[in-house]
């Protein structure tokens, strides 16, 4: 039986099987803070370099060149999953872009709270742009609730339009080849991004760039430079190397016959 905070008569009130837990918890909250008292500060913070949302300027702009439209798509995924919130949260870095370039852009959704915050998201993009005359509700527009259908309206759009620039970013599932295709044979750049790793292979073969995994989370930060979210971010890379300096560490006593009181702080009695 464990020791417990609610022990009884005789017990410990406290778990010291999980100081290790409490500690890395510590750590973690102590790094967050310090990073985001710095970026309030003003303090300049190095982000890692992600060449596909480094390339969503230039792909605009090539748009803008060509006089051709922007297709996003914030995924197909209810507004309360993690990836269409990172989705709509960049969705307001690309309408800003394309507001100060008087780029033409489309957002096809499949749900209407998406569609309710992507037209909030759109429309302050362009205001902060300072181009709110050019705003159209009809700039993000709800397409159809049902997955194929939804991607069957894309495609042909992707067909007769030929948008210069297609990014997906958020959540995709069986779709995500179909698009990513007919993208590819419309001649668009395509800049993608995802959290679902049964889709990225796709992704990565038809797409110029691909953000993976967690480099979706991390593009709101890398667009934004919002104190807080740049202070979770690189709090969350300080936790990633020091987890990578432990485990060094512990190879290296493995090899030297040397770890058993060493891992011994990273077990659960």
């Amino acid at each position: 039986m464990p020791e417990s905070v609610f022990g009884q008569e005789g017990e410990s009130l406290f778990r010291y099987d999980r100081i290790n837990a409490l500690v890395a918890v510590v750590i973690f909250s102590f790094a967050i803070l310090l990073f985001t008292k710095w970026a309030k500060e003003g303090k300049p913070l190095f982000l890692r370099k992600i060449p596909g949302l480094e390339a969503i300027e230039e792909a605009v702009g090539r748009a803008t060149e060509m006089g051709r439209p922007v297709l996003f798509i914030p995924g197909i995924a209810e507004l309360d999953e993690i990836d269409t919130i990172a989705g709509i949260s960049i969705l307001g870095r690309v309408a800003q872009i394309t507001a100060q370039y008087e780029t033409p852009l489309y957002v096809p959704v499949r749900y209407p709270l998406v569609l309710a915050a992507g037209q909030e998201v759109v429309e302050q993009a362009y205001i902060k742009a300072g181009k709110p005359e050019l705003y159209d509700e009809d700039i993000v527009r709800y397409v159809a609730g049902e997955q194929f259908s939804f991607t069957a309206t894309v495609n042909g759009y992707m067909m007769r339009e030929r948008p210069a620039t297609n990014i997906y970013m958020g959540a995709f599932f069986a779709e995500s080849l179909l698009l990513a295709e007919t993208g590819n044979a419309a001649g668009s750049i395509q800049i993608a991004g995802t959290a679902r790793p049964e889709q990225l292979p796709f992704f990565i073969a038809a797409c110029d760039y691909t953000l993976m995994g967690e480099e979706l989370y991390a593009a709101s930060a890398y667009l934004s430079h919002e104190p807080i979210m740049m202070g979770g971010l690189k709090g969350q890379d300080f936790m990633k190397i020091l987890i990578i300096i432990l485990i060094i560490i512990g190879i290296v006593l493995v090899l030297f016959d040397s770890a058993e009181t060493y891992l011994s702080w990273f077990e659960e009695n």
